[in-house]
């Protein structure tokens, strides 16, 4: 059995926090605000795995009102997600994100963040799929004021 799941998550930015991505830190005078360290890149892939397997949500399961999530990393927390995935009786086969941010740069840590990741997801590289693009100066994220990302999973039973 396939299933597939959609993800989506959005950050503000905010001074005086590192900006971390797929579990890789990029040098900005700004990171993200969040209860986590706001990784939207794995808070979007948790969303779509937990949702592929039909599991909530990552607010349900770590959610910002628990100190235990506070400055979490969120490479671990997509770990806790993976577990729960496994439980469910399911293995990923693969996932395509795209970041939307008008800022920093995203293609060149492509292959940095799909090497972090791939691991994580007990998946080769070549099927963690990671894209960008810009606003084009539209709404909030073409602002500068934060990032999004949209990202699909793909699970099949073990």
């Amino acid at each position: 059995m396939i299933r597939t799941g959609i993800g989506f998550d959005i950050h503000r930015f905010a001074p005086g926090r590192r900006l971390v991505l797929g579990g890789v830190e990029f040098a900005s005078d700004v990171g993200l605000e969040g209860h986590s360290d706001a990784d939207v890149l794995c808070h979007a892939l948790a969303d779509a795995l937990l949702g592929a397997v039909a599991d909530g949500d990552i607010g349900q399961h770590f959610p910002n009102t628990d100190a235990r999530w506070k400055d979490a990393d969120s490479v671990g927390l997509l770990r806790a997600v993976i577990e729960r995935v496994r439980v469910k009786g399911f293995r990923v086969v693969n996932v395509d994100a795209t970041i939307t941010a008008q800022k920093p740069k995203i293609a060149p840590r492509v292959a940095e963040m799909k090497a972090r990741l791939a691991p994580v997801l007990a998946i080769d590289t070549d099927a963690v799929s990671v894209k960008a693009t810009t606003m084009e100066g539209l709404g909030a994220i073409g602002r500068s004021e934060g990032i999004a990302v949209m990202a699909v999973a793909t699970v099949e039973r073990l």
